[in-house]
């Protein structure tokens, strides 16, 4: 019998030098085993968030200090991405003034994880090309770019139209609802709150005062009340002479505004949560709108050996030596000392 065949048999009974050799083995396995093919569904959504001023409002705290909707929106959607399934595509576009802005269309998720993370992190209030904000519009126009990139939609927006709605209300849906499947998600809290403002180099210098913003749209239609009002003509002045005040230039997220269009639309409603699960509820509810698209893509299983051997190698060392004689009795002494 030669020496190697003794060692081999003589090793053969040690219970750790066969947890090595099997960690070994799935070691080398971890290495050389390939991703395999898969089917799974994804999702191709087209994200487009709402950066009017109003989205700077500190209505969130997060870490005990006041944090900006546009802030927290930028969160949730860092955290929505590495929780999409693979493979997912993702589009940004940004919306301002009545229409969006398309910045890329949609790319898969996890290829180009670094390259949109990036640009989610870009996205910022100063981008705005106009200070007014139409809402439904903004919507309206955000359906259609999302049907011809033949995606979901999801849209961030605390809701506040500036100027105000006029009394007979906001323009009509022309599309067909439920055409372009997704979410509008509401950000902002429910109380009111002020709205900072910025100078024209982009340095805040306080908040809008209550004479600084419109409070009603004079388009359309005066209201019932119209000629009550002081200095009221019905042709020169259907109004009234006098400016109207009210709570514009304050915002909270307009929840029953955004769910009226909602339901318009055929799209479904979510409210923007602070910390920490932002991401994961927005992932929720946007897989249980959104259309399931299934997709070969690749999974990687090579950790699933790499874990098998770390777990050999812990047993070899934490556990076999004290299954040999004495080797417990050594084994809680030595566990006495350390201790």
């Amino acid at each position: 019998m030669t020496p190697l065949i003794r060692l081999v048999r003589r090793n053969a009974r040690d219970p750790r030098a066969l947890a090595l050799a099997v960690a070994l083995f799935l070691l080398l396995a971890a290495v050389v085993v390939p991703r395999l093919p898969v089917t799974r569904d994804g999702v191709r959504v087209l994200v487009v968030v709402d950066i009017t001023g109003s989205m700077n409002t500190r209505d969130y705290i997060q870490g005990g200090a006041p944090v900006s909707r546009l802030a927290i929106a930028k969160g949730a959607l860092r955290d929505l991405l590495g929780r999409l399934p693979c493979p997912s595509h993702l589009g940004l576009a940004l919306f301002s003034e009545r229409v969006p802005f398309l910045l890329f269309e949609p790319v898969e998720v996890c290829r180009d994880y670094g390259a949109v993370a990036g640009a989610v992190d870009a996205v910022d209030w100063r981008e705005g090309w106009e200070g007014d904000s139409h809402i439904a519009e903004g919507i309206f126009g955000a359906i259609d770019m999302a049907q011809g990139l033949d995606s979901d939609l999801v849209f961030i927006t605390d809701g506040q139209e500036t100027p105000p709605l006029s009394l007979s209300g906001g323009p009509a849906f022309e599309g067909r609802p439920g055409a372009v499947r997704g979410l509008i998600v509401g950000a902002g809290g429910y109380g009111l709150a002020p709205i900072p403002k910025f100078d024209d180099r982009g340095n805040e210098i306080g908040f809008w005062g209550v004479n600084d913003v419109q409070h009603e749209n004079h388009f359309g239609p005066p209201p019932p009340d119209a000629e009550s009002r002081p200095g009221y003509q019905a042709r020169n002045a259907p109004f009234g002479s006098e400016i109207p005040t009210g709570t514009e230039h304050l915002s909270s997220v307009r929840e029953p505004y955004l769910r009226a269009l909602a339901g318009q639309t055929g799209l479904a409603y979510a409210h923007l949560d602070a910390g920490r699960d932002s991401g994961r509820h927005l992932a929720r509810a946007l897989l249980a709108a959104a259309t399931p698209r299934p997709a070969r893509g690749m999974a990687d299983v090579r950790w699933v050996p790499g874990t098998l051997a770390l777990a050999a190698v812990l047993a070899a060392y934490g556990l076999f030596p004290a299954w040999r004689p004495g080797g417990l009795i050594r084994f809680v002494k030595a566990a006495g000392r350390w201790s």
